[in-house]
């Protein structure tokens, strides 16, 4: 074979592969959006920091810390009358030692797509859960709050079925910690945020749980994609709990559930 020959061969092998992947991609999304079954999520808890308090932290949790995840979506899907009645199940990894790659800083697209297909392959290639292949990986950051009063952006990635969470090793915070979960596993569905970026306020009516309110102000609760309970036009605060979070009918109809 001549030298020409041998790279259009290697080349026609990767976009094979290419093929493959993004085959996988399509299928995984669409079964994952039929909502016939449960979605079985992992949560990866991360040791952040490297401190004692998040390490303690850590070897405390267990599945019970994350169940209110499971009443929310059981919750929501019963007043959209889903035919699945528990959409999703949380399972916990042990702690895992190695961090996920930060994303790039420019914000390029060239450089936001590479650091996506190798947040992909980090996460295909750390994933110590000993059970059933998850649906959706999240790997969750925690901070000792003493030492981080604030965390990085938490994301989450439909291609691919990942998310990454910043959240705090704390009792009390372990209720916000879950509405930043619940809000990243929605992502990987395919909801999109429903907060104006510039200022983080929830956008009307879609970002409101309740838009048809009268009088508007304040909202007794906060949409899950939107993250924050709008209590002025300029003000809105964060839930304490997924008991003050309802997914609206946007993000409903966008993961498929209207």
């Amino acid at each position: 074979m001549t030298r020409d020959g041998f790279r259009k061969f290697r080349i026609f092998i990767l976009l094979l592969v290419l093929f493959f992947v993004a085959l996988q991609t399509w299928l995984t999304q669409m079964r994952s959006t039929d909502w016939q079954q449960p979605l079985w999520v992992v949560v990866y808890p991360i040791n952040a920091d490297g401190s004692d308090v998040t390490e303690r932290y850590i070897n405390a949790l267990d599945e019970q810390d994350f169940e209110d995840i499971e009443v929310f979506f059981i919750r929501e899907a019963g007043r959209y009358g889903l035919e699945v009645h528990d959409p999703v199940t949380i399972k916990l990894a042990p702690l895992l030692v190695e961090q996920p790659p930060l994303p790039p800083r420019d914000g390029g697209m060239l450089g936001v797509i590479s650091w996506s297909l190798n947040l992909r392959y980090w996460a295909w290639s750390h994933n110590n859960y000993d059970g059933p292949k998850p649906d959706i990986q999240i790997y969750v950051k925690y901070y000792d709050p003493a030492k981080n009063k604030r965390v990085g952006h938490s994301l989450g990635l439909q291609k691919g079925m990942v998310g990454v969470v910043h959240a705090f090793a704390a009792k009390k915070m372990a209720g916000s910690n879950n509405v930043i979960i619940a809000h990243e596993l929605l992502h990987t569905v395919g909801a999109s945020d429903k907060y104006d970026l510039s200022n983080n306020q929830p956008l009307y009516p879609i970002g409101y749980a309740d838009p048809d309110r009268k009088p508007l102000y304040p909202q007794r609760k906060a949409e899950l994609m939107a993250g924050r309970i709008p209590v002025t036009p300029e003000k809105a605060i964060t839930p304490n709990s997924l008991r003050s979070v309802v997914l609206g009918e946007a993000s409903a109809i966008e993961i498929l559930w209207r």
